[in-house]
């Protein structure tokens, strides 16, 4: 079906009119779509050509110039040409009709180019999640339930915990989104979004790597994925109204009940092969760490693989506002739960806890309210975010291995001067009987 092109402007009068088909096409990334013009106004015989031009070359390039066939029994011609998508985005090409050098008429049509859905995308989605289950099973057999039963009577961590996450988190995601994209709502939006998002099942993972409290972990992410339901609409039709006030965003409900869910019942098997298969248990608790370890570099790694697209869209902006929102959000929880009086342990579990965002839900949620590929598009910042969320932690990490390396010789060397003491002293006391 033809369609009239967006009108611009005309260098002669309005005789002139140029429709395509298809009109505001939509394309894949690497397809090429050809597109059918017929220009209406030649009223002589002189040769005509169109000039096409791509107002971004990185979304989209098409045929520079074409020719006009004019046709033998009408005042219009026909002419074709190819345009590819090259990348995620919105532009627009410019068709000008020229005679002799001489532009007479111009109009543009908007261009859109989406990404296709991939296998990746399925198999990634399917493998974390059949792992995560798995990680929170070992997670169930590992947990020492009396002192997650202790934590909910005197709830000190988690109501800090809950206080850096909901507070903290929501408030540092909108003044970065403010401060680094200005002008950009879309960046704004996935940065808003990625802030208000409840725990993420990492930081349980990241606790039980770093030496932390894992009941008390496992309490907070479950309390903020409850209290989810509702701070996340609190936050989005408050503050969120400064980044868009016409907007009806639908809260991922089911996303977010699937998730508690995804979280309680693995623990709940757990429990139960801690209370009845013992052995089995006892060695699932053994494996914690490395399954946690394994499943944390698998998540990374194949997260870049599958969005590797998104890597050619960075900039600086983007990266320290990856890099921003969790790492001052592990600063400004643990200094919180310092001040609170929270042991060492506690308190670098509650900064885990507030640092690791749920990236799936924000991701989730910018899919469900845009349309493509402004669902791409925005979900740049919660991709940047969960890609610099375990650097910090992968420091520290490094930094308690080679701690514990340097101790071990110092150890050593102790035991040995205490031994070659006893040694000495030994020797002195028989020779004090001789």
């Amino acid at each position: 079906m033809l369609a009239v092109c967006r009108y611009v402007y005309s260098q002669i009068d309005s005789k002139w009119n140029i429709t395509c088909d298809p009109t505001d096409p939509i394309l894949y990334i690497d397809e090429t779509v050809g597109v059918n013009c017929n220009v209406t106004g030649i009223e002589d015989e002189n040769i005509y050509f169109m000039q096409i031009q791509s107002q971004d070359a990185g979304i989209l390039t098409a045929d520079e110039r074409v020719l006009l066939v004019k046709s033998s029994y009408d005042n219009f011609a026909t002419s074709q040409f190819n345009m590819t998508g090259n990348f995620l985005g919105k532009t627009a090409i410019t068709m000008t009709i020229k005679s002799n050098s001489e532009a007479l008429y111009e109009e543009t049509m908007p261009i859109t180019v989406i990404r296709r859905k991939r296998a990746i995308d399925h198999i990634f989605t399917g493998s974390v999640a059949t792992l995560v289950a798995l990680i929170y099973i070992n997670f169930g057999c590992a947990l020492d339930w009396s002192e997650v039963r202790s934590g909910l009577r005197r709830p000190i961590g988690p109501v800090i915990g809950f206080i850096s996450q909901f507070l903290f988190m929501p408030l540092l995601s909108f003044g970065l989104g403010k401060v680094l994209f200005p002008s950009n709502t879309d960046m704004q939006l996935g940065m808003f979004f990625a802030g208000v998002a409840p725990a993420g099942g990492a930081s349980n993972m990241w606790t039980v790597i770093l030496g932390g409290n894992l009941s008390l972990s496992i309490t907070m992410t479950a309390i903020s994925n409850i209290a989810a339901f509702a701070m996340m609409p609190l936050w989005l039709f408050t503050l969120g109204k400064q980044i868009f006030d016409k907007s009806e965003i639908p809260v991922p409900y089911m996303q977010i009940t699937t998730y508690a869910l995804a979280l309680v019942v693995p623990l709940f098997i757990g429990y139960l092969m801690q209370r009845y298969l013992k052995r089995i248990a006892r060695f699932l608790a053994r494996i914690l760490k490395g399954f946690s370890s394994l499943l944390l570099i698998f998540i990374i790694v194949f997260a870049i693989v599958t969005n590797l697209y998104l890597f050619k869209l960075f900039s600086w902006q983007i990266i320290i506002s990856g890099l921003g929102l969790p790492w001052l959000g592990y600063v400004l929880a643990w200094i919180f739960a310092k001040i609170c009086r929270q042991s060492p342990k506690d308190a670098l579990t509650i900064a885990i806890e507030a640092g690791i965002q749920n990236t799936g839900i924000s991701i989730f949620l910018l899919r469900v309210v845009l349309p493509q590929p402004e669902a791409d598009l925005t979900t740049i910042a919660p991709v940047a975010v969960a890609i610099m969320t375990p650097i910090p932690l992968l420091l520290l990490y490094i930094c308690q291995r080679i701690r514990e390396r340097c101790k071990k010789p110092d150890e050593a060397a102790q035991i040995l001067a205490k031994d070659g003491q006893t040694f000495e002293n030994s020797d002195e006391e028989r020779n004090v009987k001789n």
